[in-house]
């Protein structure tokens, strides 16, 4: 498993989901992260819907797709 460098949350696998950017190893990926907040969904709801995922992450998916 790889991650970008300063972007210690954003990992590839080409096991996982494709080898698409994901969080922490998780099946979540950065672009699931970042189309819902394109689509008005707050951080906090996304927090809610995925309770395991910590707001440094949502950050990290943030600057990735930047």
């Amino acid at each position: 498993m790889l991650n970008v460098q300063g972007l210690d949350r954003i990992t590839f696998d080409p096991n996982v989901m494709g080898g698409k950017p994901c969080i922490r190893g998780m099946r979540v990926t950065v672009g699931t992260v970042v189309g819902l907040l394109a689509s008005g969904v707050d951080h906090e709801a996304i927090l809610a819907a995925y309770p395991y995922l910590e707001a440094e992450d949502i950050r990290q998916a943030l600057a990735y797709a930047a």
